[in-house]
């Protein structure tokens, strides 16, 4: 039985290493739905947590408290009133919010100071520190709603979360500000996630949700056929956020979007929708490879998209050293300009530097992924990782269940992000016809989860 868990633990852990090392010193900002406690994830949450710090990272928690301000309510025989997506916090309101962070600030401190031997916690220190980091004012009287002591960020306390958390302590955030006269406003955790996510320039903002993410079909009802996006572009985000109905639950799509979008608008390079739902969420977004929920990317002067006829010189010119050293099977101008829709381009700043074609056999529910080419000048950043994370998500809208590879001498990149060998007589009956069995190719197989 050791032998087995050896077999299957070290690989496992050397797979995750570059993660580690790549997000060390890096700054994130969780966002904690207040249902994530309600539903009794807290724990887990914590552990998670903490494990992400001792590997490096640096890490500002801010909590909601939805469920628990509306079940204090209740209790004291007030309605939950909202409007324009946000609660209207009258006196009792504020009460009950007050009230609610206090216990739950309490519950979230007392989940990291545990240290029981044999368990996720044992030898962990995690500080955890409060405080009045955020500047707020009142949202107003918004279209004849007066939304009394609900309020918006005005200014976050950088310099102050910077000197903690470069302590090595954890900054935990209320969703609460304080006006310079020392009032208190509601606020919402998402805006204050943002907010902070956003004025620290942090690396990834990550929100834990009752929302999965977002759906590659997301008008459509989630099911085998419509899985999540795990990838989004910021200008696919955008424009899938316009189409989209304006949001007024935590649990419409849009919700957590359009927070992603204005952050990585505002320089965040990488925001996250995971769902709290799933036993370690956050380790499966940040350590493995495809991730669990979906993840909204500012690409910057780096552009992955559809080709057009415009790019079929530059495609060209990246191929053709791989088509004279026998990497690639060599393909005209005339068929790559005929096939141009089907290629999947990496450009920066006008240049390009990777590329993929993706020819579906939609009778065989399958797609072959073609001439994937990385430049010399980029290759070991991660670029063929970008142009296949795409091209699976090209397959999926077509409703495609795996894509396949043949090569001759890439097998083991292939081997590594999830491909299975296969014999040639897997292929479908139409690419069959078309093998080179003089050349040999090995045929590789994914399936799109």
């Amino acid at each position: 039985m050791s032998a087995i868990f050896n077999f299957t633990f070290v690989p496992w852990f050397r797979s995750v290493a570059p993660y580690i090392h790549m997000h060390r010193g890096k700054t994130f900002v969780v966002g904690m739905a207040g249902e994530a406690v309600a539903a009794g994830k807290l724990a887990g949450i914590v552990q998670d947590l903490a494990l992400i710090q001792s590997m490096g990272v640096k890490i500002v928690l801010v909590h909601g408290f939805r469920p628990q301000v509306n079940e204090q309510l209740k209790a004291k025989g007030h309605a939950a009133r909202y409007s324009h997506g946000m609660r209207i916090t009258d006196e009792v309101a504020l009460d009950s919010a007050q009230e609610a962070a206090g216990q739950l600030r309490y519950e979230i401190e007392a989940a990291f100071s545990q240290g029981l031997p044999n368990t996720p916690m044992a030898g962990a220190t995690v500080r955890v520190i409060s405080g009045n980091f955020i500047t707020a004012r009142p949202v107003g009287i918004v279209d004849g709603i007066d939304f009394r002591h609900s309020g918006l960020v005005r200014k976050v306390d950088v310099a102050g979360i910077k000197r903690i958390i470069d302590l090595g302590a954890m900054v935990l955030l209320s969703p609460f500000g304080f006006s310079p006269t020392g009032e208190a406003f509601n606020l919402t955790m998402e805006e204050v996630a943002t907010s902070v996510a956003i004025a620290l320039q942090a690396d990834k903002m990550i929100f834990l949700t009752e929302v999965p993410g977002v759906r590659v079909k997301p008008l459509e009802p989630e099911g085998e056929d419509n899985p999540i996006d795990t990838e989004l572009p910021l200008a696919a985000a955008k424009q899938l956020l316009a189409a989209l109905p304006h949001p007024n639950n935590p649990t419409d799509t849009a919700f957590y979007l359009q927070h992603c979008v204005k952050a990585c608008e505002a320089g965040v390079e990488r925001s996250h929708i995971i769902p709290f739902a799933v036993d370690g969420s956050l380790l499966l977004e940040i350590y493995v490879h495809d991730g669990i929920g979906t993840m909204v990317v500012d690409e910057k002067l780096e552009e992955l998209r559809e080709a057009t006829a415009d790019d079929v010189g530059g495609i060209l010119q990246l191929i053709e050293p791989f088509e004279k050293d026998g990497t690639l099977v060599k393909r005209d101008r005339t068929e790559i300009e005929r096939d141009i829709a089907n290629y999947t381009i990496l450009d920066h700043d006008g240049v390009i530097f990777a590329c993929a074609a993706l020819y579906p056999y939609p009778e065989a529910r399958t797609g072959e992924m073609a001439a994937l080419t990385v430049s010399p000048q980029s290759q070991g950043q991660g670029d063929g990782e970008k142009i296949l994370r795409r091209v699976e998500q090209r397959a999926r809208a077509m409703g495609l269940d795996s894509i396949f590879v043949l090569t001759t001498r890439t097998m083991h990149w292939f081997l590594k992000r999830g491909f299975v060998q296969v014999d040639p007589d897997w292929l479908p009956e139409a690419r069959k016809r078309k093998y080179n069995w003089d050349r040999k190719s090995m045929v590789f197989v994914k399936k799109l989860a």
